[in-house]
């Protein structure tokens, strides 16, 4: 059994437009082409998004934050995050910390390890034999790249009815393409004072394509 570790890094998050609740997560080998797809919760998904998104702070610390705010106050460093099993469909993570030199292996859920690892800087990773198991590779002709957020979305839709994930940088946007980006900035400003952070993700990819 192979158990070399393989860098991960993230590849894109959204949600299912048939399934309430539904969100996915696709995690990206460095030096490769296939995606681990997860499926993870509404806070998780929107903590993950965050976290990922400079520009949007909330005003007042997420669960995630507060952890990283303790954690800084009594100097706890979490060094890499190990995604390490998958059973009947479930990831299983470990958080490395360490602590005055003392290195420490906790337990997490997957969404909430890489939620963290993010606000840390610290790399994931899994084993190589998780990734020969679970991991996939997504094709798309020249045709289907022209229209890549909608078959984005049929895509991730097909695989979680089927109890799995996949998914690529996708986002509601449309409502918003009538504002200008003057609009646009103000209504950032009040979804992220109003705590609405799927509203400001949307409102924030708006913004980037006209920035492009």
């Amino acid at each position: 059994m192979d158990m070399s570790l393989v860098r991960l890094k993230i590849k894109g998050i959204s949600y299912s437009q048939t399934q309430n609740g539904a969100y996915a997560l696709i995690l990206n080998e460095v030096e490769g082409d296939r995606k681990l797809p997860i499926v993870i919760g509404a806070f998780e998904a929107q903590s993950i998004a965050i976290a990922l998104e400079k520009e949007i702070k909330p005003p007042r610390p997420l669960t995630h934050d507060l952890f990283k705010n303790f954690a800084d106050r009594f100097d706890i460093v979490v060094k890499q995050v190990i995604i390490h099993k998958l059973v009947d469909g479930v990831f299983y993570s470990s958080i490395i910390c360490e602590r005055d030199k003392i290195e420490e292996i906790i337990d997490a859920r997957t969404s909430d390890a890489i939620a963290l690892a993010l606000r840390f800087n610290a790399p994931i990773f899994t084993y190589k034999t998780i990734l020969d198991k679970a991991g996939i590779f997504l094709k798309f002709s020249s045709k289907d790249k022209d229209k890549e957020e909608g078959d984005d979305s049929i895509v991730v839709d097909e695989i979680l009815q089927e109890g799995e994930t996949v998914e690529i940088d996708s986002a509601s946007s449309a409502p918003y393409k009538e504002l200008t980006l003057e609009e646009l900035h103000r209504e950032l400003d009040k979804a992220v004072a109003g705590e609405d952070y799927e509203k400001a993700a949307q409102l924030r990819d708006e913004i980037s394509k006209r920035k492009r």
